[in-house]
């Protein structure tokens, strides 16, 4: 459990889960930029939208390696199960990556008869890297079977319906927290544009939202026993009312014409989804049956590793938030990076 009375594993536990909620929140949006970029033809709002993220969105991957490393460390029983159940959605996400960094990279040196090319990498790195997302979170979700600390399931157990429709979903989610960046970094026609997309996207999100919720209940009957007790259910309701809150408030400042409020609000919503979830499979780290506790590795190991983290957590978020007020403001054509 711990050292002293300390519990190392949920320590561990908020680590993992905050610097994968932040590798969502931040990598979302740069993502959703490619999602979104066959619904932009001009090649100079294209640069446009590029270049709002230009400056962060490798600092954005930092997350995603926090998480991984640390769940290598904290948790290898975790690590060992969740990669061997879904190598290939992993890897293919790992492949969208590569080919959206590349693209990011390649794209402003290109000439004008080949930039195309790279539009597309960046298209399609980013559709696939988000898909690939989702539909690992869907197979998370509707769980891993561990047999004497092995994964006992298949090779292709992820390629699912419920996965897939996760995946599209997250698609879903990423285009709406990319459209309302936008909001925030453009103007003039690329911003209209923007507003125009955002509201749609949203209702399909939650509607989106809705039928994932409903499936996942049916999918683990234990889940909606365990949020129909009391303590349980006031939180559940107390997340939908906020939800419904952050929709309200993210529809009435796009009609007002804000250009921060409905980035805000669809973080909200981001972020609510997120403790949904966690609440959802805690304390499992392997659902349906694996606890935090039972994945842990010796406690010696998981406070050396800490005492590193501690260094290396507000050196990442002084540099995150840094970077983001070094390069605030509004993004225009002709600005740039490269």
């Amino acid at each position: 459990m711990g050292i002293q009375g300390i519990d190392l594993s949920l320590i561990w536990g908020v680590i993992i889960a905050f610097g994968v909620m932040m590798y969502v929140i931040m990598d979302g949006f740069d993502l959703g930029l490619g999602i979104l970029f066959p619904l932009i033809p001009d090649e100079q709002e294209r640069d446009v939208m590029m270049n709002t993220v230009a400056p962060v969105w490798d600092g954005n991957e930092t997350w995603l390696v926090l998480g991984g490393a640390a769940l290598y460390g904290a948790f290898p029983l975790a690590y060992g199960v969740i990669l061997e159940a879904l190598y290939l959605p992993l890897i293919l996400m790992l492949c969208g990556l590569i080919f959206r960094g590349v693209a990011f990279e390649f794209r402003f040196k290109s000439s004008p008869q080949k930039r195309h090319w790279w539009d597309k990498a960046f298209i399609g790195g980013s559709l696939l890297a988000t898909f690939s997302q989702g539909v690992v979170i869907g197979a998370y979700v509707s769980g891993i079977p561990v047999v004497d600390r092995q994964f006992a399931g298949g090779g292709l157990d992820w390629l699912a319906p419920f996965p897939l429709v996760c995946g599209v979903g997250l698609v879903i989610a990423y285009a709406l927290l990319g459209s309302t960046w936008l909001l925030v970094k453009t103007e003039g026609m690329l911003e209209s544009r923007m507003r125009l997309f955002t509201r749609p996207l949203a209702l399909l999100l939650m509607a989106m939202v809705l039928v994932i919720g409903v499936w996942t209940l049916q999918l683990h009957p234990e889940l909606a026993a365990r949020w129909s007790t009391h303590g349980h259910l006031q939180v559940f309701a107390g997340l939908v009312v906020l939800a419904l809150l952050a929709v309200f408030g993210l529809l009435r400042t796009l009609r007002q014409r804000h250009t921060h409020w409905p980035f805000v609000f669809t973080l909200v919503l981001m972020l609510l989804g997120y403790i949904g979830l966690a609440l959802s499979i805690w304390p499992n780290i392997i659902p349906p049956s694996v606890s935090i506790w039972a994945a842990a590795s010796p406690p010696s190991s998981q406070l050396f590793a800490l005492i590193g983290a501690l260094f290396i957590l507000p050196v990442i978020l002084m540099y995150t938030f840094w970077s983001y007020y070094v390069f605030r403001g509004k993004v225009r054509i002709g600005d740039g990076y490269h």
